[in-house]
């Protein structure tokens, strides 16, 4: 049995849960509303306050949807009630991060500025503080988007392994080169 897949979700107090016919979990809380399909062979429950999710046998595809599904179910729920943030530092001299409501303004070392927009469901804010960083903080409570944008700001300048340069996220390691040996 998952380990994962087994543990029983508890639904806070203000969190509504609802299950439909082609179960598809719709979760509203004081933060929003959230959906997700679940595959029809996994059965979702909702008892006494708690989400149970089972499977119906032990194949390798409902082993691997069982502990999916639990871990899906469970973003949504922390989603509604906490949301999530994700924070981003540019590291480079003259790196620059600037917004004007979901318009984020990056200066990344390249002749032009970017401009990235920002999908409305997403809030995003910028810090300049002297001697530090800039810093892009996203938050919002749809989990996978959150991921997903946080992960293309990143490509728009990844990190390179000589200086560290680049776009990433906070508290991120980059393991650094050795540059050329020095002749002799």
């Amino acid at each position: 049995m998952s380990r994962i897949g087994k543990a029983p979700i508890t639904v806070p107090s203000g969190v509504t849960v609802t299950i439909g016919n082609d179960n598809v979990v719709t979760v509203k809380g004081p933060k929003g509303e959230l959906k997700q399909p679940i595959d029809r062979d996994i059965k979702v429950e909702l008892k006494d306050g708690q989400i149970n999710i089972t499977r119906p046998t032990d194949q390798i595809r409902h082993r691997a949807l069982h502990g999916l599904s639990r871990a899906l179910v469970a973003n949504l729920v922390k989603g509604v009630t906490d949301g999530y943030e994700k924070k981003l530092e540019l590291i480079g001299v003259g790196f620059k991060a600037s917004n004007t409501g979901n318009l984020l303004d990056l200066a990344l070392g390249y002749s032009h500025n970017i401009i990235f927009e920002v999908p409305k469901e997403l809030t995003v804010a910028t810090a300049q503080e002297k001697g530090k960083n800039p810093e892009i903080t996203l938050t919002g409570i749809d989990r996978q988007l959150l991921g997903q944008v946080a992960a293309k700001i990143r490509s728009l300048r990844k990190p390179e392994p000589y200086k560290g340069k680049g776009v990433r996220y906070m508290g991120e390691v980059v393991r650094k080169k050795a540059g050329k040996a020095a002749g002799k």
